[in-house]
C-alpha cells in the first residue's frame, strides 16, 4: 500500500521549489547572456567607430561603392562669367575665419582648436556619438528597405498592382523607413525652410525639381524630409542617378522598386569633369518622358556628382535639367541642401569625420520656366550656391530679383553695354589710323 501511495502536496513541496529555483537561474544566466551580448555588439560598434581606418568612410562590402555616388547632368557646361554666389571666391579672411578649412587644391582639412568662435563644432566625444548613430541608421536602412519592401514586391509579382502603383508604394516605403528610422537614431539637428505662401505646397504642379550634391546622405534626408519640402499632397518623384549605384545591392533595390532613372557615366572620382555614355541618353530620355506622361515629378542634381568643396561654391552647372524642362515643357524648382558634408564628406580621405551635426534645406518657391540654359545656371549657381555655401539666403531683395528673372535682365543689359563698350574702343584706333592715310593721300 505505501509503494502505491499517492505523494502528498508537502512530499512535492520540496521538488517544486527546485524546479522553480532551477527555472528562475536559467533564466537569469538567459537575461546575462543577452546583456553581455548586447555589450558586445555596442563595444564592436564604437571599437570600429574609432578605427584609424574608419575616417576614410564606412569599408564594409554592402556600401563600399556608395562613396562613388553620381547623379544626371548631362550635356556640357555652359561658360558662366557672371557669378554673384560670394562662396566661389572666398578671400583669405573669410577662409582663415571658418573652424574647418578645406585647402584649395588638396583634400586635407586643417581644424582650428579654438571652439569660442565655432559653438556648434562637436568634440571628440560627440563626434563619436554622432557617426555611431549615423553608421547605425545605415545599417538599419540596409536592414529594413529589404524587410518593407518584399510585401510590395510580392504583390508586383502576383500581378495585384501594376508597375506605376509599385513604384509609387515603394517610394512611400522608402520615405517612411529612412523618417522613422531618423527619429530612432537622431544623428543630425535638421532645419527645413520653407516658404507657407507657395501655391505648390497646397495644389502641386508639375515641375523638374533640382537641387545641389554636397554628400553621400543626400538621398536619405531628401527621402526622410520629402514631406516637410513638398507638403502632404505632393506629387510622386523619379530621381536621375548613377548606374554605378547598382552595384551596392541596397541602392538597387531601392531605385530599381521605385523607378528611379538610371544614367552611365565614367567612375572618375569625385571633383573631376564628368564623362557621359552617349549611349544611355536614348533610354534615359524615354524612361524620363514615359515617368512624366505618368504623373511622376522629375528630380535631378544639375552637378553631377559630390561636391568637394561646397564652402567655395558650386561645381560646373550642367544645363541637363533645363532641356527636360523645356522637352515637357515644366517649370523648374529649386532645393538647396547644406552641412551634410560635415557629417560625411565625398572626398574618400576625409569621409565620416563628423564635425557638427547641423543640416539645413531650403525650397525656394516661384519656379519658373527659364528662358536659356544659361539663365538658369547662372540663378542656379547664385542662389542654390550661396544657401550651400553658408546656410543663409542671399539678401531678399536680390533674392526675389534672381527668382523672378529681373536680375537676369539686369545681367543682359549690362553684358550688351559692355559689349557695345569695346566695340568703341576697337572702332577708334580704326579711324585715327584711316584719318592718317587720307593725310598722306592728300598731301
Amino acid at each position: 500500500e505505501g509503494l502505491f501511495r499517492r505523494p502528498s502536496f508537502i512530499q512535492l513541496k520540496p521538488a517544486i521549489e527546485d524546479k522553480t529555483k532551477a527555472g528562475r537561474t536559467t533564466q537569469k544566466m538567459e537575461s546575462r547572456r543577452a546583456n553581455l551580448l548586447l555589450l558586445a555588439f555596442l563595444v564592436f560598434v564604437i571599437e570600429a567607430c574609432c578605427f584609424p581606418f574608419a575616417a576614410n568612410g564606412l569599408q564594409t562590402p554592402s556600401l563600399r561603392n556608395v562613396s562613388k555616388t553620381r547623379s544626371l547632368s548631362y550635356l556640357r557646361p555652359t561658360k558662366q562669367p557672371f557669378r554673384t554666389s560670394h562662396a566661389a571666391t572666398p578671400t583669405a579672411q573669410s577662409c582663415c575665419d571658418r573652424r574647418d578649412i578645406f585647402l584649395l587644391g588638396s583634400s586635407a582639412v586643417s581644424y582650428r582648436d579654438d571652439a569660442a568662435k565655432d559653438p556648434s563644432r562637436l568634440n571628440n566625444l560627440q563626434s563619436l556619438l554622432v557617426k555611431t548613430m549615423m553608421v547605425t541608421y545605415i545599417l538599419s536602412m540596409c536592414v529594413a528597405l529589404p524587410i518593407t519592401l518584399f510585401p510590395v514586391y510580392l504583390l508586383h509579382r502576383t500581378k495585384l498592382i501594376n508597375r506605376v502603383q509599385k513604384e509609387k508604394m515603394s517610394l512611400k516605403v522608402g520615405q517612411f523607413c529612412s523618417r522613422w528610422l531618423m527619429r530612432v537614431f537622431p544623428f543630425a539637428r535638421k532645419r527645413v525652410v520653407v516658404d507657407k505662401n507657395d501655391e505648390n505646397m497646397v495644389d502641386p504642379q508639375p515641375c523638374i525639381w533640382v537641387c545641389n550634391h554636397i554628400s553621400l546622405l543626400d538621398l536619405f534626408f531628401v527621402l526622410a524630409l520629402d514631406k516637410q519640402m513638398r507638403g502632404k499632397s505632393r506629387r510622386p518623384i523619379k530621381i536621375l542617378y548613377w548606374k554605378g549605384l547598382e552595384s551596392n545591392l541596397i541602392t538597387r533595390l531601392l531605385c530599381k522598386m521605385c523607378g528611379f532613372i538610371p544614367v552611365n557615366m565614367a567612375d572618375n572620382g569625385n571633383g573631376t569633369a564628368n564623362e557621359y555614355d552617349p549611349k544611355s541618353f536614348k533610354l534615359m530620355l524615354k524612361s524620363t518622358k514615359s515617368a512624366i506622361e505618368e504623373g511622376f515629378d522629375i528630380g535631378i542634381l544639375p552637378e553631377g556628382q559630390p561636391n568637394p568643396t561646397p564652402e567655395r561654391g558650386l561645381q560646373p552647372v550642367y544645363p541637363g535639367a533645363f532641356t527636360l524642362a523645356k522637352m515637357s515643357k515644366r517649370p523648374i524648382q529649386m532645393i538647396a541642401l547644406y552641412g551634410l558634408h560635415r557629417m560625411w564628406h565625398p572626398d574618400e580621405t576625409i569621409g565620416m569625420v563628423c564635425t557638427h551635426r547641423d543640416m539645413a534645406v531650403r525650397v525656394y518657391p516661384k519656379g519658373r520656366v527659364y528662358r536659356s540654359a544659361e539663365e538658369f545656371t547662372a540663378t542656379f549657381e547664385a542662389v542654390v550656391g550661396e544657401f550651400g555655401a553658408h546656410g543663409k539666403d542671399l539678401p531678399e531683395e536680390e533674392l526675389n530679383m534672381w527668382l523672378d528673372g529681373s536680375m537676369w535682365q539686369t545681367e543682359l543689359k549690362r553684358r550688351e553695354s559692355v559689349r557695345l563698350d569695346s566695340e568703341d574702343i576697337e572702332l577708334v584706333p580704326r579711324n585715327e589710323s584711316c584719318t592718317i592715310e587720307a593725310r598722306k593721300e592728300v598731301s
